[in-house]
C-alpha cells in the first residue's frame, strides 16, 4: 500500500495510534472515494455498504420529512466519520450524505470494519468516545430548538461554523462552505425568510459579510455579544 495511502489513514483521530502494519490492513479493505460539490454519497434508506471517514472537504448528512422539507443533522470535516447511527443493527442508511465541497472519502465497507474493532479494543473505545460526543451535540442541538428563540439558535449556529469550520485572517474569520440561506434555515429550524432578515441585520451592523463560497465575521467577538443579549 502506498505510503501515501497510510499518511492519510493516520491523519484520521480514530487510527492515529496504530502501526503502520494496522494501517495497511485497514487501506487493503478500504477505497479512498472522490465526491464532487454536491455529489451524493448514500441515499437515506439505501443499503448500507461502508462506514465513510472524511479525509478532505465537508459533508452533510441529513433527513427529509414527509413533505420534502431537508432537515441537516451533522456538518463533517477531515477526520470525521459517518453514519453515526446503526452502524451494526441496520441494513439501511438513516439519512442522506452529500458533499458540500469537493471531497475524498474513505470508505470501509461494513463488515471489515466490524473486524476492525474486534481486532483493535482501542479503535472500538475511541468509537465509543466519538458517538458520545456525538450523542451530547444532537442533545445540545435539541436544547438550543427547544429552549432558544430563532434569533439566538441562528446566532449559535454561526459562532459554532466560526469556530469549527472558519479560517482567522487578521481580525476577522472566514467560513468557507457556499451553504445557502435554506442551508441555515434547516439546521437552526426556521424559513429562509427569517435567515434572510438575520443576516441583512448582522450585515448593516457590521457583523457579517456575504461572499461568494462563504460568509466572512467581520467582528467575532460582536456576534458573540449579540448572542449574549
Amino acid at each position: 500500500m502506498e505510503l501515501e495511502t497510510v499518511r492519510r489513514l493516520r491523519g484520521v483521530p480514530m487510527f492515529r495510534d496504530l502501526s503502520d502494519e494496522e494501517l495497511k490492513e485497514i487501506g487493503d479493505a478500504a477505497m479512498v472515494r472522490s465526491f464532487e460539490r454536491k455529489s451524493v454519497v448514500f441515499h437515506e434508506g439505501a443499503g448500507k455498504e461502508a462506514v465513510f471517514f472524511v479525509l478532505e472537504g465537508l459533508v452533510k448528512t441529513f433527513k427529509t420529512d414527509e413533505n420534502g422539507h431537508e432537515h441537516i443533522v451533522s456538518l463533517l470535516k477531515a477526520g470525521e466519520m459517518f453514519p453515526h447511527a446503526g452502524l451494526f443493527h441496520s441494513d439501511a442508511y438513516p439519512a442522506t450524505a452529500v458533499a458540500v465541497v469537493d471531497a475524498k472519502l474513505l470508505a470501509v465497507p461494513v463488515r471489515a470494519f466490524e473486524r476492525l474493532l474486534h481486532r483493535h479494543p482501542p479503535v472500538a473505545m475511541k468509537l465509543l468516545r466519538v458517538m458520545e460526543e456525538k450523542i451530547a451535540e444532537l442533545q445540545g442541538k435539541l436544547q438550543e430548538l427547544a429552549g432558544n428563540d430563532v434569533q439566538s439558535r441562528g446566532l449559535s449556529f454561526l459562532i459554532k461554523l466560526a469556530e469549527h469550520y472558519g479560517t482567522r485572517r487578521e481580525e476577522k474569520v472566514h467560513i468557507e462552505i457556499p451553504m445557502t440561506h435554506q442551508d441555515i434555515a434547516n439546521v437552526i429550524g426556521t424559513s429562509r425568510e427569517t435567515v434572510n432578515r438575520m443576516l441583512n441585520r448582522l450585515r448593516k451592523e457590521g457583523i457579517l459579510e456575504t461572499v461568494r463560497g462563504g460568509l466572512i465575521i467581520r467582528d467575532p467577538n460582536r456576534l458573540k455579544a449579540w448572542k449574549g443579549r
